[in-house]
């Protein structure tokens, strides 16, 4: 099977509604080198059916073409079903060689929509300039910014991904674009409930020695309300136990002052806060600026 450029994919069970509006601002993209995996847990909604109605969709076992494959099988939650996709992908598509450009994994699920209809071709301009600039195609994530939907405001990326980036500041999920290659060899770890996506990220970087590269744009309008945003004490618990696999202990200390000192629940508050989270997020952009021109001198 031919390897489009990216490969997305969209979880969902008994979504209602917002399955077909998420796969719309797919399908709507100005750039269309893209294949579409939904994996669906079984819903019971009329969801799929909807989407059937509206979309030509193959099953996974279908001869015929499509952009759109169903895989439908019961699942044991978000990031189980995300494994069951990549597994999926790695069947039907042959290894890289040398000299293959890889697809790009990039994970929407229902309920978050690209940002405008050329997301996907301004990610594709950006990549294709990067890999022809470095003259390689290393294993990359490539990333952006996202739109709070709750917020109504954009949540800027830190742009250089070092060891305190990774303590604590990481690019959401709904913003990063993965090299398959990364994906095929990194499978979400099931033991963690809340936080499978942190540790896979972490693995990637540390493990694999993944490149990553900022894109100054916005990605997805993220709907929020996630597992880990009603589950922060699991979360919070979760991300200890990552990052002092990943961390040593000294750094680990050295970064639980500064976020002590620099008072983090109030920050956390003012960033999810409607009427002040415009102004913090620009305040963190500053930062990120003001930051990483240091490191560059």
């Amino acid at each position: 099977m031919k390897r489009p450029f990216f490969t997305i994919i969209t979880v969902t069970y008994n979504s209602g509604n917002k399955l077909t509006e998420t796969i719309d601002s797919i399908v709507t993209q100005s750039f269309d080198d893209y294949r579409i995996l939904v994996k669906d847990g079984l819903s019971t909604d009329g969801s799929i059916e909807k989407l059937k109605g509206k979309y030509s969709v193959a099953g996974k076992d279908s001869k015929g073409s499509s952009k759109i494959t169903l895989i439908e099988s019961c699942d044991n939650g978000i990031y189980h079903a995300m494994n069951i996709a990549v597994s999926y992908l790695s069947e039907i598509t042959d290894d890289i060689k040398a000299g293959d450009t890889p697809s790009y994994v990039f994970f929407l699920n229902c309920g978050d929509t690209f940002r405008d209809r050329d997301v996907l071709k301004n990610v594709h301009d950006a990549i294709v300039s990067r890999q022809e600039s470095s003259g390689t195609t290393l294993p990359s994530i490539f990333y952006g910014d996202i739109f709070e939907v709750t917020t109504l405001q954009r949540v800027p990326s830190n742009p250089k991904i070092d060891d305190y980036a990774c303590y604590r500041n990481l690019p959401s999920h709904q913003a990063c674009f993965y090299d398959e290659r990364l994906m095929r060899r990194n499978l979400f770890d099931l033991k963690y409930k809340v936080r499978a996506d942190y540790e896979q990220f972490l693995r990637c970087i540390y493990k694999e020695k993944a490149e990553t590269v900022y894109i100054p744009m916005i990605i997805a309008n993220y709907e929020g309300g996630g597992f880990s945003d009603v589950n922060r004490k699991i979360s919070e618990e979760e991300r200890k136990v990552i990052i002092g696999m990943y961390l040593p202990k000294s750094k680990i200390r050295k970064y639980d002052f500064l976020r002590i000192v620099t008072l983090s629940k109030v920050r956390t508050f003012l960033a999810s806060n409607k009427t002040t989270a415009g102004a913090y997020n620009a305040v963190k952009n500053a930062a990120y600026k003001v930051r990483n021109a240091k490191k560059e001198k």
